[in-house]
């Protein structure tokens, strides 16, 4: 009898044991996401477009979309006014890093091609973009050409993740 209670009580203080030792820094080994899924999202703010050293402001929702686990794509909004509007303008693999909390996005450069107001097919290249992701906020500069024009638009927007 004495033996039996003895092996209960060795049993029970096991478990007990494993039971303890199993929690902990288990939850510590839960891998990061992705740093696309972190920043992907809709960010409203400023967008200020500087063309021939005149700013234009404006309020956007600008969307990151994820295009692979360390990449996102970006469309730039409009800009301004009937026949002379140039249309949102797809980027496409801004390739992502992180350093402690701050995920950056660069792209050297992007072309493409978008069709305008009359439906012309117009070329267009974005180049020098940055984007800096912190906490919930972004900042994302770029120089933008588009189609026949003579001078290049240079853009910032600043905005916060909703």
């Amino acid at each position: 009898m004495k033996i039996r209670r003895f092996m209960t009580m060795m049993v029970a203080m096991a478990a007990l044991v494993i039971g303890v030792s199993s929690c902990g820094d288990d939850d510590k080994d839960v891998p990061e996401a992705a740093l696309a899924t972190q920043v992907a999202g809709s960010y409203t703010g400023n967008e200020i477009l500087i063309v021939m050293e005149e700013p234009e402001e404006s309020t956007e929702t600008i969307e990151f979309t994820k295009a692979t686990d360390v990449s996102v794509d970006v469309t730039l909004p409009a800009y301004g006014e009937g026949m002379m509007t140039i249309p949102a303008l797809p980027v496409k693999g801004i390739t992502l890093t992180k350093s402690g909390n701050t995920i950056t996005g660069k792209l050297e450069e992007y072309k493409g091609s978008v069709k305008n107001a009359k439906g012309e097919e117009k070329i267009y290249t974005i180049s020098k973009l940055t984007v800096i992701f912190s906490d919930k906020t972004v900042v994302m500069t770029f120089t933008m050409n588009y189609g026949n024009m003579p001078f290049a638009f240079e853009g910032q927007f600043t905005g916060t993740k909703k």
